[in-house]
């Protein structure tokens, strides 16, 4: 709607550069005529102002980036000679004669690259590709008399990258390139004609740049400063594009910008944008399944999501979410519980029913609290007049992004939670002002730019616990990411038959470990070629799917509370490890960070990839990861 607004409603440039004024001839479809110069034009559509079509900047095709060679990465080592490697593409692409012909070129090689002077660095990086006799030593000790063409060093990277074939040949010629944003769109992604039709005096490029709530306030106000015979559509264009900005902007982001990157979306933002375009559409009889659409939403932001159901069910269509909120949760017309626990735990339907009804079942979890009945358990907190009897973490800031300058106060050895609408400053606070003030501190560099000042007191180190995934390699597992098989490794390492046998806790890795399963290699499954079709991947046979040799089966250690006996491959829960009592040298209580988190059920060899979305994110495993030994699970 925005680009069709700038076609529609804007002042567009003859071929020679003169700017017409906004005209009902362009809706009309009629060729437009300059009054300076008599040029008659076709006016550009919507189509031509798009970035992914005939508007897209021809230089970075439409991405606003554009991947350049990295002269700095050429050369990482300044105080090397040329003669010692220090133009580094020349000794990884097969070019290692050119040392010798940019000799000929006039450059000294056997000094310091900081000490050649301008004309023999620009030679270096941007020399013609002239030919130079030259004498090559051969390993033998021969000297053979050839012809070669020099290629400077950024001409060197850009070869390997034509030619380069194979991901891993991509990978070695990486390392010298840079994605910089594209100095022809400056980032925009938009051509020079697209960016010369003005509306309100602003491109489309400065009208793209603006967050949703700045739309909503500019949009009402362009109708008036146009002709009049051309403010109904004007009003027409606006009504629509208002309604779909309106719409967003309830959903609580009216804090994006227009032209912010999908990709750089969090998972509910990208959610709640779908929804909001769904809604637009105007669909019926589409079934609609949410996955925890709440996530990330203030409390006064759930109303705006709530309102998008609520049309989607008007327009009869059929919504079925996933959620815990329970503000969420008492606007359904039927709920469905499913436990009662989960992972080997779950997979029952408790009850069914509408609010009251699951209020009323005591086979529910969920409906006390959804009628209120259930307590919300709250821990003892200090009081305010000792809040701060441990110390405190100041900050001090300038305006930065929309957050105005500000001195925050953080109590130390207090749980404080930081809060606020979506787009309020949370992550500007947090991210990136608090954390990386103390990390500069505590490594004694500077503090960024828009931070005046932070005093942490004895705070010495910032372990940061976000929602990033966690690696999904199928070597990736929960015991590996938490710390875990470290502990069990060097437990069962402990043991009398591991000790006969001269084993260590590197031997038990099922990584590189000498008891893992030859035939998967460690990966507890194999991959089956079924030709035409998609590789089928199976439990490994020889295994199980335990990751781990049968020679390691009769490794055995006592389970606590139990007379039964696990070895080392059982996929248990990671109950296994609680054993701090138990006759074998103890497993330290590490593991039992996630059986607190609520991710006992989980497997420890169970690979990162078959993990679910929240419990993949870091949340969950990192807490116990990041935590000092003596403080995991607490």
């Amino acid at each position: 709607m925005l680009r069709l607004l700038f076609s529609r409603l804007g002042s567009h440039l003859c071929p020679n550069g003169h700017r017409q004024g906004p005209t009902i001839d362009v809706a009309a479809g009629l060729d437009l005529t300059c009054p300076v110069c008599g040029v008659t034009f076709y006016p550009p559509g919507a189509e031509s102002l798009a970035f992914n079509s005939d508007g897209a900047c021809p230089q970075c095709t439409g991405t606003g980036m554009v991947r350049e060679v990295d002269e700095a990465a050429l050369v990482p080592d300044p105080q090397r000679t040329i003669a010692k490697g220090a133009v580094a593409p020349w000794s990884m692409f097969g070019l290692t004669v050119i040392p010798q012909v940019v000799a000929e070129l006039g450059v000294r090689t056997d000094v310091p690259y900081t000490d050649l002077t301008a004309r023999e660095r620009d030679i270096v990086m941007h020399g013609p590709p002239e030919e130079r006799h030259i004498s090559v030593r051969s390993k033998n000790g021969k000297f053979f008399e050839l012809d070669f063409t020099y290629r400077n060093a950024r001409r060197a990277v850009e070869e390997a990258l034509n030619n380069a074939t194979t991901e891993r040949g991509l990978n070695r010629v990486n390392r010298f390139i840079s994605v910089q944003v594209c100095p022809a769109c400056h980032g925009t992604r938009l051509s020079e004609q697209a960016r010369a039709t003005l509306v309100d005096g602003i491109n489309l490029a400065e009208a793209t740049a603006k967050t949703l709530d700045e739309l909503v306030a500019w949009a009402p106000t362009l109708a008036d400063a146009l002709p009049s015979e051309m403010r109904p559509m004007a009003q027409n264009i606006v009504a629509t594009l208002l309604e779909t900005a309106r719409r967003l902007v309830e959903l609580g982001l009216g804090y994006l910008a227009l032209d912010r990157a999908s990709s750089t979306l969090s998972t509910g933002e990208r959610q709640r944008v779908q929804l909001a375009r769904a809604v637009r559409n105007q669909t019926t009889g589409v079934l609609y399944v949410l996955d925890e659409p709440s996530i990330g939403l203030h409390p006064s932001n759930v109303d705006g999501l709530l309102g998008v159901m609520r049309d989607l069910l008007r327009d009869g269509n059929s919504v079925v979410l996933v959620d815990h909120d329970v503000q969420v949760l008492r606007e359904a017309d039927w709920l469905i519980e499913i436990g009662p626990g989960s992972g080997t735990e779950g997979g029952t339907v408790l009850a069914t029913g509408d609010v009251t009804t699951l209020g009323k079942d005591p086979d529910s979890l969920i409906g006390g609290f959804l009628t209120g009945r259930e307590p919300v358990l709250v821990r003892q907190r200090a009081g305010r007049d000792n809040m701060f009897d441990q110390g405190r973490i100041h900050l001090s800031t300038q305006p930065l992004h929309t957050v105005h300058a500000l001195d925050v106060d953080i109590p130390r050895g207090r749980l404080t939670a930081v809060t606020g609408v979506s787009g309020s400053g949370k992550t500007t606070l947090i991210l990136e002002s608090l954390i990386p003030a103390l990390q500069a501190k505590a490594a004694g560099r500077a503090l960024p730019d828009h931070v005046t000042a932070v005093d942490a007191q004895a705070i010495t180190r910032v372990n940061t616990v976000d929602a990033t995934l966690i690696g999904v390699n199928v070597r990736s597992t929960v015991a590996t990411y938490s710390g875990i098989l470290d502990d069990l490794r060097r437990a069962y390492a402990a043991t009398d038959v591991a000790k006969q046998r001269g084993l260590t806790a590197a031997d038990f890795s099922y990584n590189t470990g000498s008891l893992r399963c030859p035939r998967c290699e460690g990966t507890g499954q194999v991959s089956l070629d079924v030709q035409f079709l998609p590789d089928v991947d199976i439990a490994c046979p020889a295994c199980d799917g335990t990751r781990y040799a049968p020679t390691a089966a009769d490794i055995l250690r006592p389970a606590p509370g139990s007379p039964d006996e696990f070895r080392l491959p059982a996929p248990g829960p990671l109950a296994l490890t609680h054993d701090a009592e138990a006759p074998q040298p103890p497993v330290r209580p590490a593991p039992r960070g996630p059986t607190v988190l609520r991710h006992s059920p989980l497997r420890g060899n169970a690979g990162n990839n078959v993990l679910s979305g929240p419990e993949r994110g870091c949340e969950p495993t990192g807490v116990t990861r990041t935590l000092p030994v003596e403080e995991r699970g607490c």
